[in-house]
């Protein structure tokens, strides 16, 4: 059921920028996370954290959402769009053009292409008496959808759970099967992915806490800064594929062509 009477801290955007339905996602699951470690009346804290149970989305953001928190959901999706910070990370992922088209027009996609979109699905509310509201949000719709209440026992329907906290991954997890299962079953082209706290947060705190405590010689915390260690290596890599995955490697790819044609090992066809 589509919600025309949006509750005013859910943040909802439309999407008004082709091609940004995954940056978009991502801020919404962003801002309505941090609206929901955000206490009553209590001003969102931008500035670092080393709590893993607190969301800082940093003072970029920050200044985007306290902007926009009256505009309605078209003028929140231009606001996201005039953003030169969210549109240089976004642009900082996206693959370079092999081709430079001789009319400045990019190629349209048809019914034989595979177009992807994404969505994201968040908890709302926290209220122990009438319990939490799950939304799927899709900046193509006309407003948020909603997918299922939590009750105020942790419970929903269709479900047992008893962690009040996670109960509402359950009618997440619901609607996700009920749209996957519109496909045929020979459909596999689905990407399901959850926004995480850092794990280096988490190590770090557990470490500062050894330290705090005198210990500064001990199997635990050499383990911790194994795994930190593990983390820092991580994300090296992911740098490393990132960069290779933009690169556009056509330029090589044709010397390559042209330097076995020359040699007169390229075979005719």
């Amino acid at each position: 059921t589509i919600t025309t009477d949006i509750p005013e801290s859910l943040f909802f955007a439309k999407q008004v920028t082709t091609n940004a339905c995954a940056t978009q996602a991502i801020l919404s699951v962003l801002f309505n996370a941090a609206s929901e470690g955000e206490g009553e009346g209590e001003e969102p804290d931008s500035t670092i954290t080393t709590d893993p149970h607190k969301l800082d989305i940093g003072p970029t953001l920050h200044a985007l959402k306290s902007f926009t928190t009256s505009f309605p959901p078209d003028l929140k999706g231009e606001a996201i769009g005039a953003s030169d910070e969210i549109r240089t990370a976004h642009n900082s992922f996206a693959r370079k053009e092999v081709f430079l088209m001789d009319d400045g027009k990019k190629r349209v996609a048809t019914e034989d292409d595979d177009v992807f979109h994404f969505i994201a699905y968040v908890p709302h509310g926290n209220n122990m008496d009438s319990g939490r509201n799950v939304y799927e949000l899709d900046g193509l719709r006309p407003g948020p959808i909603l997918s299922g209440v939590v009750e105020a026992d942790g419970s929903s329907s269709g479900s047992t759970s008893t962690a009040h906290d996670l109960a509402w991954l359950q009618v997440a997890r619901s609607a996700i099967q009920t749209r996957i299962e519109k496909y045929a079953a020979s459909e596999i082209k689905f990407n399901l992915m959850a926004l995480t706290a850092d794990k280096r947060i988490g190590i770090q705190s557990k470490i500062q806490s050894l330290m705090d405590a005198g210990v500064d010689n001990d199997e635990t915390l050499a383990q911790m800064q194994a795994e930190l260690a593990c983390e820092e290596e991580m994300r090296l890599r992911w740098k490393e594929e990132n960069e290779r995955r933009r690169h556009n490697y056509l330029p090589l790819c044709v010397e390559l062509i042209r330097a076995l044609a020359g040699s007169g090992k390229l075979p005719e066809y």
